[in-house]
């Protein structure tokens, strides 16, 4: 029997549920891109599969609201793949292990995807139903939106007839996200130089913290493994010299740092070991409980000749990492709590001759995010490093003619007793690069309540679902 057999609403869960079993992360699209097409096929649906995977799926409006406006929902298809160090859950064959607790829907060990399939999932149970008026539908489904917004960017719009956009990709229920944040990927390459060290080699190795968004949760403080890893590296420069021989960790730019591993040859193992253990203290008394999975080791691995960094190159990765920015820049001046400008350092890397970060850096305001990209690349510079942008995305700003946000308004206090808040977000959406192609697009996002998307914590509240579900149905039947 499906886990999500039983629970309501039961067609958004089947479809959820069959999305699950498909690996899905970003750049791994091929499946879930054919399994949208598929599902379109088996019901006579017209549909477009474009050249980058995007499926846009249309349906006749019905009884009653065959000549209204077409209304376009939209999410995507990737998910962010993330997992518990101690798992061995493969995300290129392996479907997502579901489980229910305590009123939430949860994957064993893994992120679950909920961002962004339970928009699918809603999508496709409307495209799927016979008895649920609405009018004609444009369901987009786009590819690649964790990192880069591939599938925004090539997905070409002009096919659409609808004006009225409901992207369901947001987490809490109850908001009506009207804006969002611009953002700018930014990968520094750092160059080294190796020379031959003979000494005792110990593996520093910073792991369990709790990670999540880099946007929406920016603002709670989360450890950043690599910040850390720096600052333990600092202090150990401060008793004795030492080469780094590697640092790596982190998975993607959006996702906030949860590890970080770097290999030294130390001319004082048992002190550099001391000192892990010092600062392990140090960050757990800063936490005050908050990151109560964070683990830092120290561990021997022998003794023998390294091709090391030299002093200098060991300096200038120990010193970026102790300047380079990372959090909350700043707060809207405006909107009273709202992060404004944030940047995170997700990834580091080791090659031969450079170590590799990437940055995703945000902000609802044009200015401050081009200051911040400056900024990083004056850092840079002072190091001899080099900085790429890997793609850009522009900021959406909040319309205060717009007519989908006063229906969805009207609507869902109707329902509930109560306005709905009207909210702009600090994350990334693609409603802003469907407006730089689109500008007469009327956009809104929603969703159900999801809690730490982006890590291996994530979960999606059933009863929250169920009254989002109930809501977008209203919604569309207002639209005639």
């Amino acid at each position: 029997m499906a886990v999500l057999e039983n629970v309501e609403p039961k067609k958004v869960f089947q479809f959820f549920e069959e999305i699950c079993q498909i690996p899905h992360g970003t750049f791994d699209i091929e499946r879930i891109s054919d399994y949208c097409a598929k599902f379109a096929e088996d019901r006579g649906l017209k549909y477009i599969q474009d050249e980058v995977k995007n499926v846009i799926i249309f349906k006749p409006g019905t009884e009653g609201y065959e000549d209204s406006e077409p209304v376009i929902l939209q999410g995507h298809m990737d998910m962010v793949c993330e997992k518990t160090p101690d798992s061995d859950h493969d995300f290129k064959k392996d479907p997502l292990d579901l489980y229910i607790e305590d009123g939430y829907i949860r994957a064993k060990n893994t992120t679950l995807g909920g961002d962004d399939g339970i928009a699918l999932a809603m999508a496709m149970a409307l495209l799927d139903s016979d008895d649920i008026p609405h009018p004609p539908i444009e369901a987009v489904f786009t590819v690649d939106e964790e990192t880069g917004m591939g599938g925004a960017i090539g997905v070409d719009l002009s096919v659409l007839k609808g004006h009225k956009l409901i992207n369901i990709d947001s987490e809490e229920e109850g908001i009506l996200t009207t804006g969002c944040a611009g953002g700018i990927r930014i990968t520094t390459e750092i160059p080294v130089t190796r020379e031959e060290k003979s000494g005792t080699c110990v593996k520093l190795e910073l792991k369990g913290l709790k990670g999540g968004h880099s946007g929406s949760e920016i603002h709670e403080q989360r450890g950043n493994a690599h910040k850390l890893m720096g600052r333990l590296l600092h202090r150990i420069s401060e008793e004795m010299e030492f080469e780094l021989v590697d640092i790596q960790g982190g998975s993607k730019e959006n996702v906030i740092a949860m590890d970080n591993t770097a290999n030294i040859v130390a001319a004082d193992a048992k002190r550099v070991v001391a000192i892990a253990e010092e600062m392990k203290e140090v960050f757990d008394n800063e936490f005050m409980g908050d990151e109560p999975g964070l683990t830092l080791t120290a561990e021997v691995t022998g003794e023998g000749s390294y091709h090391a960094f030299d002093k200098a190159s060991t300096e200038r990765i120990v010193t970026y990492l102790i300047v380079c920015p990372y959090g909350v820049q700043g707060f809207s001046r405006k909107l009273e709590g709202l992060t404004e400008t944030s940047i995170n350092i997700g990834v580091m890397k080791t090659t031969d001759d450079t170590v590799v970060t990437e940055y995703l850096m945000r902000s609802s305001v044009e200015s401050l995010k081009q200051n911040m990209r400056i900024q990083l690349e004056e850092y840079a510079k002072l190091i001899g490093a080099k900085t790429t942008i890997d793609s850009e995305y522009p900021a959406w700003q909040y319309d205060p003619d717009s007519e989908l946000r006063k229906v969805m308004e009207r609507v869902y206090t109707d329902m509930y007793g109560k306005a709905p808040v009207v909210f702009a977000i600090h994350a990334g959406l693609e409603c802003g690069m469907f407006l730089g192609k689109r500008p007469d697009l009327d956009c809104v996002s929603m969703g159900p309540n999801m809690c730490d998307i982006h890590s291996f914590s994530e979960k999606l509240d059933i009863a929250s679902t169920e009254r989002t579900w109930d809501y977008l149905k209203a919604v569309l039947a207002a639209l005639k």
